[in-house]
């Protein structure tokens, strides 16, 4: 008896409707129909517009701010699916919230990363697909399949583009040592050197740079990390750079959380240009940043988790 393949549908959570939208359009499907809203003492309430019985069903929700009330909104689009009867519910979370709080750091430090994805996985998930885990281990937390894409062809595509583009000129910077996994794979794409910041945090989103490890003076440096939340780690790092011989300094990041007076601060830095992805939605944002588009990866990614080929291939 031949088998039949459950049928594909799509859901948007509120957190990026916009990315979401983008990626059913690389996908060439219409997002499934479903509302979203909440009870008057703000619970989150679900409402499933079509009939997802026996269906492979798949959340687009990034768990940014409001995390705690994107993160809810997943687990509750998740039960109501996987209650009405979808054959598998995977979750694409192009930005994956608390994933800083991956080990006890200090004593009595809870471990939210991991509790996070107790939460996906009991939920009723089957299958994740984000981007740039903040720490590799964070795949580890989870007994379901787990595909942490990387951003990092994204920005070799846009700097490969620009015809004065240079490899000897430049050096990427990783902002510190847990990031030289990630910004290796990206300098040895870009055929660059590398060079890596030796830095302490005394306490949250705090900063100090003791050493720069590589050689920087005379170099166009591009620093790359994960995320950028209030930005004052990195417009210190900038500045360090730029003390010890960096010709000029821009910042790339997949994930622009920009907390609080982000914008302004970075606005205002020696860095020359910003590059983050659309991970998460902005809003308001100056010259300085530029936006570049991940739907086509993230899209591509679920086609073929969908036809049961590999996702790695996408950023060898």
């Amino acid at each position: 008896m031949p088998y039949n393949r459950p049928e594909m549908k799509v859901f948007a959570g509120s957190s990026n409707p916009e990315l979401a939208q983008k990626m059913a359009d690389y996908m060439s499907i219409k997002l499934g129909e479903i509302d979203i809203g909440k009870f008057a003492d703000g619970e989150v309430n679900i409402k499933i517009g079509e009939t997802v019985r026996g269906h492979d069903v798949f959340i687009i929700q990034s768990t940014c701010n409001p995390a705690n009330d994107n993160l809810m909104e997943l687990l509750v689009m998740i039960d109501a699916f996987c209650r009405a009867s979808a054959n598998s519910v995977s979750i694409i979370m192009p930005y994956y919230g608390y994933a800083r709080q991956d080990r006890k750091a200090r004593g009595r430090d809870p471990i939210s990363a991991k509790l996070v994805a107790n939460l996906i996985t009991v939920a009723g998930a089957k299958r994740i697909v984000t981007v740039d885990l903040h720490s590799d281990q964070i795949q580890g937390f989870f007994d379901i399949p787990l595909d942490n894409l990387q951003s990092f062809p994204v920005f070799i595509n846009y700097f490969t583009e620009e015809a004065s583009f240079n490899p000897e000129e430049y050096v990427i910077v990783s902002p510190d040592v847990g990031g030289v996994k990630r910004v290796r794979r990206f300098a040895e794409k870009m055929k660059t050197s590398l060079a890596i910041l030796d830095k302490r945090r005394p306490r949250d989103n705090v900063a100090e740079i003791v050493n720069v490890v590589g050689e920087v003076k005379g170099k166009k440096v591009i620093l790359f990390d994960d995320m950028i939340d209030t930005g004052r780690s990195l417009v210190g790092a900038a500045e360090t750079l730029l003390n010890v011989g960096a010709v000029s300094v821009q910042a790339c990041a997949a994930h622009g959380l920009l907390s609080g007076e982000a914008v302004e601060l970075l606005q205002n830095s020696v860095i020359e240009r910003i590059l983050l992805t659309n991970t998460v939605p902005h809003r308001s944002l100056t010259d300085k940043f530029k936006i570049l588009d991940i739907s086509h990866l993230l899209g591509e990614a679920v086609i073929r988790v969908r036809k049961n080929l590999s996702v790695s291939i996408l950023f060898r």
